[in-house]
């Protein structure tokens, strides 16, 4: 009943302007021209970061942490092995039922050394922290001038299964002056754009599970302890229009590398990570929104390419999501058609799964001239600019997480998944 009722309040207090959709032109356009505004200048078709103002000053209500929520990667080799038994443990991500315990390390034990030499190939770690760090900081930079009442905003990083990890995050924000009894306010901003109860609600719920143990009921029973951090949830964002923009960007810089006369005939290969499909059968939101984000990037383009969505990643016997990427690949080289543009449309940064699956593994083993991949999203001033806005309107919103968050799947079972909304949906009443 407390769930209902407050996801009741948060409904109504959400309102048309708070959702996004992608449709013609003019969204873009209206967009785009309000970069110039937000900090971003374009030159020569380039986009150009405004010189950011400093985090020296306090609003009103201020400071605010903005928390970084993803999978992670190992930044080193030697770091592959508790990565890989932290991401194989977690029942979320990889379910393997009551054997979790036992197939999870038995799993990672012997993926170990196979996995480090693929992570020695592409530099001897992944960039998804630099990345990371380097994309939560430019947002913040933006922030503290979009949204002065809310600055200073502090960049955070919290990884699933690698440094730093959701622990390491919580610490930190308490050595900075949050919670503790001195209140603050922190946004978990999920870096998965289209939400999964995989990776998104494993995030929160770590989140959750790590808010207890360091700011959780004291021996008085206070649920909710007086001074502890308000948290509020950036759940998903598939179809914003700075990301379909940054998106169409990399996308068209890549079409323009083949000759006019080939362009429009090159195919567009989605690329998203793939989920079994037991965690799709029990109703994750996951594919829909993905498919989502395909359409509008492919309207933004103005439907000129034949395309496809495809699914990355597959570990393991059991049935995942496909059509497989690799398999497409070989299917269409088979068939004639080596004029081919990979896009990873799920994830916001290069890792293993783009430098060397897609690059390595699928491009490099094709071996066809015409098979491409289009850039991540990375360091995209567009990209940048789109996560300031996602935050700056959530900040305004007031509002700690959306409805649609609050539903969970229809077959999920899960306790953890219910106490978790339960606590993000109370947070309401404190911001």
């Amino acid at each position: 009943m407390a769930l209902r009722q407050s996801v009741s309040h948060i409904t109504k207090r959400a309102t048309q302007s708070q959702i996004t959709t992608v449709s013609a032109s003019p969204v873009f356009a209206l967009w785009k021209s309000d970069l110039k505004g937000n900090g971003v200048h374009q030159r020569n078709g380039m986009a150009t970061m405004v010189p950011p103002v400093t985090q020296d000053a306090t609003g009103s209500k201020g400071p605010t942490a903005m928390v970084f929520m993803n999978m992670g990667g190992p930044s080193t080799t030697d770091e592959v092995g508790d990565f890989l038994s932290r991401l194989f443990a977690d029942g979320d991500l990889i379910p393997l039922g009551r054997l979790q315990g036992y197939l999870g390390p038995l799993i990672s034990r012997r993926r170990t050394p196979k996995i480090q030499k693929q992570y020695a190939a592409i530099g001897g770690g992944s960039p998804i922290r630099k990345w990371s760090e380097y994309q939560s900081s430019e947002m913040c930079k933006l922030l503290d001038k979009m949204s002065p009442e809310t600055a200073p905003h502090k960049p955070y990083v919290a990884f699933r299964y690698a440094d730093p990890l959701t622990e390491e995050m919580y610490t930190k924000l308490l050595d900075d002056g949050f919670g503790g009894g001195r209140g603050g306010r922190a946004v978990a901003f999920t870096q998965y754009p289209q939400y999964s109860c995989s990776t998104t609600g494993s995030s929160l719920n770590d989140i959750w599970r790590w808010r207890n143990r360091l700011e959780g009921k004291r021996a008085t029973g206070e649920v909710v302890p007086e001074g502890s951090i308000t948290w509020s949830v950036i759940d998903r964002w598939p179809v914003h229009p700075g990301l379909v923009e940054a998106f169409a960007e990399n996308i068209e810089k890549t079409l323009a590398t083949y000759p006019a006369e080939k362009r429009d005939k090159v195919v567009l290969l989605f690329s998203a990570h793939s989920l079994p499909m037991s965690v799709v059968n029990r109703g994750d939101p996951y594919p829909a929104e993905v498919g989502a984000t395909v359409y509008a990037v492919m309207q933004r383009l103005g439907m000129k390419n034949p395309y496809r969505l495809v699914w990355q990643s597959q570990v393991g016997p059991s049935a995942w999501l496909g059509a497989q990427t690799s398999d497409t690949v070989q299917e269409y080289v088979k068939k004639g058609q080596t004029d081919l543009v990979l896009i990873p449309i799920a994830f916001t940064s290069d890792h293993i799964e783009t430098l060397y699956e897609l690059d390595h593994e699928i491009i490099g083993e094709a071996g066809q001239e015409g098979i491409k991949r289009a850039e991540s999203l990375n360091g995209s001033p567009t990209f940048i600019q789109a996560l300031a806005d996602i935050a700056h309107a959530h900040l305004k919103s007031d509002i700690a997480c959306s409805p649609q968050m609050m539903l969970r799947c229809p077959g999920c079972n899960s306790e953890r998944c219910l106490e978790q909304k339960k606590f993000f949906a109370s947070q309401q009443q404190q911001l």
